[in-house]
């Protein structure tokens, strides 16, 4: 079993928000969202006994990836906010470091994903049975000796969305091995960073927006500036 103490600073550290509605924290990468087989911590079992009770899932992020987490804390405020999920009112940008830098500055992504073997996604250019429409956005924003920063912005929430995309078009994320990265990085983490989160509050339906400061590390250095 993984332990939580490996992961920089307490739980309270990792807060960005917090309402009688709404928990939002800024996960490490390599934490888990919620249980899973290997038995490791989560950050819904942590953040639950934080709080001293339940907290209520509203979306995910892979476990090797940083960033932004919004939970209710009641029944109600999951409901909310995961039908501004279902509508697509909710804005979820990231920050990816990418191997290489994409032909075009700007553009929007679209394919069908659909499950493949070893936990993967992967692309049909068309529809086929079982495969979803995947949509994104990206913009270069600057380059450091060796990669490259994309701010990318979702427009669906497929698995492994922004990693199968982004490799499609010759750019795998730094240390993502799994979608054609050479190498893994010394952590098994991934250069992708649930940067910023917008929603309408469940509550007084004032648009709120969430911002995570970048992961620590010499690579992320390089690009703080640019951010």
């Amino acid at each position: 079993m993984a332990d939580p103490t490996r992961f920089n600073g307490r739980i309270s550290d990792w807060i960005l928000h917090k309402d009688n509605q709404l928990i939002v924290f800024n996960k490490p990468a390599g934490l888990s969202v919620q249980p899973d087989k290997t038995g490791d911590p989560s950050l819904l079992g942590m953040g639950a006994a934080y709080v001293r009770h339940d907290l209520y899932l509203i979306h995910r992020l892979d476990r090797p990836v940083s960033g932004v987490v919004v939970m209710g804390q009641k029944p109600s405020a999951q409901t909310a906010l995961t039908k501004q999920l279902q509508a697509g009112t909710i804005g979820k940008h990231y920050l990816a470091i990418v191997a290489n830098r994409p032909e075009k500055d700007e553009d929007t992504l679209k394919h069908y994903l659909k499950n493949a073997a070893g936990n993967r996604s992967a692309i049909d250019e068309n529809p086929s049975p079982g495969s979803k429409l995947a949509e994104l956005s990206y913009k270069y924003i600057g380059s450091s000796d060796r990669y490259h920063l994309l701010a990318v912005s979702l427009k669906t929430g497929r698995k492994h969305q922004i990693r199968c995309q982004l490799a499609a078009i010759g750019c795998p994320l730094r240390g993502d091995t799994k979608y054609g990265f050479k190498r893994a990085n010394p952590d098994n983490n991934i250069d992708l960073h649930s940067y910023k989160v917008a929603y309408d509050h469940p509550v007084t339906g004032e648009r709120t927006e969430h911002v995570a400061p970048l992961p620590e590390g010499a690579v992320w250095d390089a690009f703080r500036e640019m951010v």
